[in-house]
């Protein structure tokens, strides 16, 4: 009589491993740029959240970053993960391991808020100098965008400059 084979040959397991192989050599780098292109995107919309706060301060006057009071501007930002940035002016500081966008306001009109990548950001955003987004305001109250991280992984609505 004869015996039924059982199992799988070692060529037979030698070729899915080397498939496997594959498969991964080209889903990881394509998983790292996709983690590095959420993180731009969730940055871009994390510091232009406070936009509307940084209008509400210029409107009333307030051109120094500090706690709420009559002189002061609060541009009501919350601790990022993947943002490096103290708390400026006196305002709370935030949760370790966390960062904050940086304003800047003028009596002029104009204003600068920068998220610069860190903490937790992939390493293609902190890696070589941490790169960064800014949203700037003119006088006329036009908010523009900009990102200094690498084109592939920037948003529409926040180019390379």
């Amino acid at each position: 009589m004869k015996k039924m084979q059982q199992g799988f040959t070692l060529i037979e397991l030698m070729i899915v491993v080397a498939i496997i192989g594959i498969l991964a050599a080209i889903a990881i780098p394509q998983y790292q740029t996709y983690v590095a292109k959420s993180q731009v995107s969730r940055a871009v919309g994390e510091s232009g959240a406070i936009k509307t706060a940084i209008e509400d301060c210029l409107n009333n006057g307030k051109f120094d970053v500090g706690p709420t009071d009559a002189t002061h501007c609060d541009p009501q930002y919350t601790g990022s993960s993947i943002l490096n940035g103290a708390a400026q002016g006196g305002l709370p500081a935030v949760a370790a391991g966390t960062g904050v966008p940086q304003v800047t306001l003028a009596n002029t009109g104009i204003a600068t808020i920068v998220a610069t990548f860190g903490n937790k950001a992939s390493a293609a955003l902190t890696s070589g100098g941490a790169k960064t987004i800014t949203w700037s305001r003119d006088a006329a109250g036009s908010w523009t965008c900009a990102s200094t991280a690498d084109a592939k992984y920037n948003t529409a609505g926040c180019p390379a400059p």
